[in-house]
């Protein structure tokens, strides 16, 4: 594809509006600067002069930007040339961008502003995936039918993974699993056994017997790896589940168990771990969703936080020959992986947005719809009265991780969405194991991720109603 061509038609560039300056949006507002379509004069942070800040260190001169408090002082600026840097959303909403960029990562906050903006008729790129994994099949629909598009961003690996699958469905190709490196490589020191992973470090020198299956059988092999490496680093990361929600609500794939068999692999061994158990690797089916920790010595390439197929081999000759040019094939010569081992934030966003504000397509697809819940599970025994807060990078609760389960309508006896109670009170105990209700916490009746979740259910009951009586 020549993406020249296919942006051809758009004769404008697009406005966009920033909220959230974080890796993600600082990246964008930087890689922006340079894209002749995309224009990126308004930012929102808790304070202006926070996206001010942004701005500045994107490159911005300045002198061209101006930190409003008021509608009034946006419009004036904005007529001036000038670039805008806001502390709230509701100060720059009449201002007239295409495109509003969600990547504030909270939940709350991420759905209001995604509803201002749909109500405003603007389109939305959701970075936020903890709002996205709640109510995004929800905001896309309403988004439709106020003629405007909610779309994942390029840069991140939902909408690259979305990309990958369709694209060998396109092709023909039979997908056995899908799915994303981890984070962050574990790297070996083959000298002295030392593993670092995300700037921490550990003597694990054990893990050096078990770097090269040989003869022995991969899975085993990656077990005893998990084993070793589960001493020391955590081998499940919520972001990492959260991610594979959107793509499984979008092209109907699933886990084949709910917290992922994420094991611990080196790229040539992708093909064999996450081909069918009959096969020798670790799925009960086809079409899953999962994850894997890259393993490598410090000299070799990063996987981390790239994306890949698994696809069925059903022409020996052809991928005998794509096997002797280096292409990953697994053992029994039955599977294979195609990957993409790169995930570039805000520097590849671009595409999405043109896509969604110059082409009106949403890279969720026709089908985005709630198959799958990101529900919260106890990792041990929780008491009534504590606060699930939600911090640090990954966005986590302590004591708390994810599974991915059938999606289901809220109910105060059924497994609530993790970010849902994120933040929230407990208001009885719940036991090390179980998933946590939507009864178990504390939640504000006015919250605008229920009330949006709420409308979700509503929208899909109906859409299913009306599927049914069509087939009747």
């Amino acid at each position: 594809m020549n993406f020249h061509s296919l942006y051809s038609g758009i004769k404008t560039p697009i406005e966009t509006c920033l909220v959230g300056s974080g890796g993600f949006g600082q990246s964008f507002l930087g890689q922006a600067q340079r894209i002749r379509l995309i224009n990126a004069r308004i930012a929102v942070d808790m304070t202006a002069e926070g996206a001010a800040r942004a701005m500045a260190a994107a490159g911005i001169p300045a002198s061209d930007i101006v930190a409003c408090e008021t509608p009034a002082e946006a419009k004036a600026a904005w007529a001036a040339g000038r670039h805008v840097a806001a502390g709230r959303l509701e100060t720059v909403i009449d201002l007239p961008f295409h495109l509003l960029i969600e990547a504030t990562g909270s939940p709350e906050a991420a759905t209001r502003h995604s509803l201002a903006a749909i109500e405003a008729g603007r389109h939305v790129a959701l970075v936020s995936k903890e709002a996205d994994s709640v109510v995004g099949p929800g905001l896309a629909r309403m988004a439709q039918d106020k003629g405007v598009v909610v779309t994942p961003v390029d840069g991140d690996q939902p909408s690259l993974l979305i990309a990958l699958v369709t694209w060998a469905e396109v092709l023909g190709l039979e997908i056995i699993a899908a799915g994303k490196s981890s984070e962050y490589d574990f790297v070996l020191d083959a000298a002295t056994g030392a593993v670092t992973c995300n700037g921490v470090t550990h003597s694990l020198p054990e893990l050096r017997d078990h770097w090269l299956p040989g003869t022995r059988s991969i899975v085993g092999n990656a077990a005893e790896r998990a084993r070793i490496l589960g001493s020391a680093f955590p081998l499940r990361a919520v972001p990492d589940l959260c991610e594979m929600t959107l793509v499984a609500n979008a092209t109907g794939l699933g886990p084949d168990t709910p917290g992922f068999h994420a094991p611990p692999a080196r790229i040539p061994e992708i093909a064999d771990l996450f081909a069918e158990r009959r096969r020798g690797g670790l799925s009960a089916g086809t079409r899953r969703v999962d994850v894997f920790h890259h393993i490598r010595l410090a000299e070799e390439a990063s996987f981390a936080g790239g994306v890949f197929v698994v696809v069925r081999c059903e022409d020996d000759a052809t991928w005998d020959m794509l096997a002797g040019k280096g292409h990953v094939v697994s053992r029994t010569a039955n599977t294979a992986m195609l990957y993409l081992p790169r995930h570039l934030l805000g520097v590849e966003a671009a595409t999405s947005i043109l896509d969604a504000a110059g082409l009106g397509r949403s890279g969720y697809g026709e089908d985005y719809r709630p198959r799958w819940d990101l529900v919260a599970v106890a990792e041990r025994d929780l008491p009534a009265g504590i606060v699930l807060t939600m911090g640090g990078h990954h966005h986590s609760i302590d004591s708390v991780g994810a599974e991915m389960r059938p999606a289901a309508a809220l109910a105060n006896d059924r497994p609530a969405p993790f970010y849902l109670v994120a933040n929230r009170k407990l208001v009885r105990p719940v036991a090390a194991g179980a998933a946590i209700r939507l009864g178990d916490v504390e939640i504000d009746q006015g919250s605008v991720l229920l009330q949006t979740r709420r409308r979700q259910d509503e929208i899909f009951a109906e859409s299913a109603v009306e599927r049914a009586a069509a087939a009747r």
